[in-house]
């Protein structure tokens, strides 16, 4: 039986059968008026919905995400939304503060244009509402409950409606190496899963449609329930969600006022690139164990020498190493399988690719520019990221967009613009921040970029609804914050500051 806190679901549609479980008549009718009104609303854009009351739409509401495995006929790993909150945020303990319990309705569905049938769609509209939507990428290839921990939570406690989608695909399910589209784990892993993003019909190209489909959802559930249009609409997401707030801002500025993006990923056809960045990595590792992790060792400087920051070692354990165990190989080949899929992934091998031999021999590069983050934003945009990062190096990806950023705003604003009505962009680098929070609880000397994170969020709603100037770029140090007059300007002096 469900908990209090999610009484009263409601299921709409031919599609879904009712079901209601009501503490008293009056939150009944309350729960049947106020979710029957918002599914009348969106109607056939949406299918197989739970709308339901909650006395807290914060996490320290269980009920707020659902349990991993719990969509029918789905193998496991496929919806995974309680390890996917837990991906992007920092440890227990450490994570955004709840003060209070938020009530309000969620709503959670099936978005029903998606003829794979994998697109969804989650919005949360807290009662207390302060007349703003929030609408936040998934990182990787997680689900649309995401960002629970690190974006929601911190948003509908200050009264804002918060949505989410999944980029329009499941996670991943298990396989075997016999699977032409399975991905070990990494290379001393027998282990293969499938992700739902290398099938037919997902191509990557659709993560920033889904995005605005999500905002265009959100928009119409915002109207629904408060009567009112959202006054403004801000995008934010991690990592691969990152890449959706920088495409949300260049490509559907009707959408969006503004974004956030955390450790956003950079896609470009030409250098640097996921697909030349993980090889020299995966073929280092084992030469770099093997020299007993020696820092100046051959290993440890083409690592370094391809992007990637230095390496920390406790004991026996190393940053590289987690990241080698869990991200490098495996995303490595997620990609490649999509977008080189003639290449033979682990018979010429991983760490041999060579994308720029790979350019005449296959469609690798138009495949790749077809989804390129193109730096034409067109709302104001902040990213976030950590000189730590080791799955995408802030050197080729954080950088390497704000170089691309800057390189059109002095081209395309300077012919035909008012240069001073480009949108604002700032970038704000982490001292010893990384991809990975929950990596501090074993090297304490990384930074958590949550905190900056949502500090950012705030800066970017008092630039576009009071005109409050960015903070210019700079480098966090180590126990800062982002500061009006910073101590280093611009980027980090190191990627790694003791």
């Amino acid at each position: 039986m469900m908990a209090q806190a999610r009484a009263a679901p409601l299921r709409f549609s031919a599609r879904v059968a009712v079901l209601a479980v009501a503490l008293s008549a009056a939150s009944h009718a309350r729960a049947g008026s106020r979710c029957d009104s918002l599914l009348a609303h969106l109607g056939n854009r949406i299918a197989d919905a739970v709308c339901f009351e909650s006395t807290d739409l914060t996490t320290a509401n269980v009920n707020t995400t659902p349990a991993n495995n719990t969509l029918p006929a789905l193998p496991a790993f496929a919806f995974t939304p309680t390890t996917d909150r837990s991906v992007i945020a920092p440890a227990a303990g450490k994570r955004t503060p709840i003060t209070k319990a938020v009530p309000g309705i969620q709503l959670e569905a099936r978005i029903a244009s998606d003829t794979t049938g994998e697109g969804r769609f989650l919005v949360r509209l807290p009662d207390d509402w302060n007349g703003r939507l929030v609408v936040a990428g998934a990182s990787g290839t997680r689900s649309e409950f995401n960002g629970d921990f690190a974006w929601s939570d911190y948003v509908v406690q200050k009264g804002y409606a918060y949505a989410s989608q999944n980029k329009g695909v499941l996670n991943l399910r298990l396989s075997t190496a016999t699977d032409p589209l399975g991905c070990r784990l990494n290379p001393s892993s027998t282990t293969y899963v499938h992700f739902y993003d290398n099938d037919p019909g997902q191509p990557f190209t659709r993560w920033a449609p889904f995005m605005a489909e999500g905002a265009k959802l959100a928009r119409h559930a915002v109207v629904a329930r408060y009567g009112a249009h959202a006054r403004h609409t801000y995008a934010v997401g991690t990592s691969n969600g990152g890449y959706q707030v920088r495409r949300a801002v260049e490509a559907y500025p009707d959408l969006f006022d503004g974004g956030v993006d955390w450790e956003g990923t950079f896609v470009s056809e030409a250098a640097p690139n996921l697909l030349t960045d993980l090889p020299p990595a995966v073929l280092n590792y084992p030469d770099y164990v093997a020299s007993g992790f020696s820092a100046t060792g051959t290993a440890a400087k083409n690592i370094e020498a391809a992007g990637y920051p230095p390496d920390l070692v406790t004991g026996t354990t190393s940053l590289w190493g987690l990241y080698s165990a869990q991200f490098w190989e495996v995303t490595f080949c997620q990609w490649q399988k999509r977008l080189d899929p003639t290449y033979d992934t682990y018979g010429a091998g991983t760490a041999t690719y060579n994308y720029v031999a790979r350019l005449s021999a296959s469609d690798v590069g138009e495949n790749l520019e077809a989804f390129a983050t193109t730096g034409r934003i067109r709302r104001p945009l902040i990213t976030v990221a950590g000189t730590m990062d080791a799955l995408l190096p802030i050197n080729h990806h954080a950088r390497a967009y704000a170089r691309r950023v800057h390189a059109y705003q002095d081209s395309g604003w300077k012919k035909g613009h008012d240069e001073d009505c480009a949108p604002a962009y700032r970038l704000y680098e982490v001292q010893n921040g990384n991809h990975i929070e929950t990596y501090q609880e074993v090297f304490p000397q990384l930074q958590l970029i949550e905190p900056h994170a949502q500090h950012a969020f705030d800066l970017l709603v008092d630039h576009v609804e009071h005109g409050a100037p960015l903070p210019p770029d700079q480098c966090i140090p180590n126990g800062g914050a982002i500061e009006s007059s910073p101590t280093q300007a611009g980027h980090c002096a190191s990627l790694y500051a003791p």
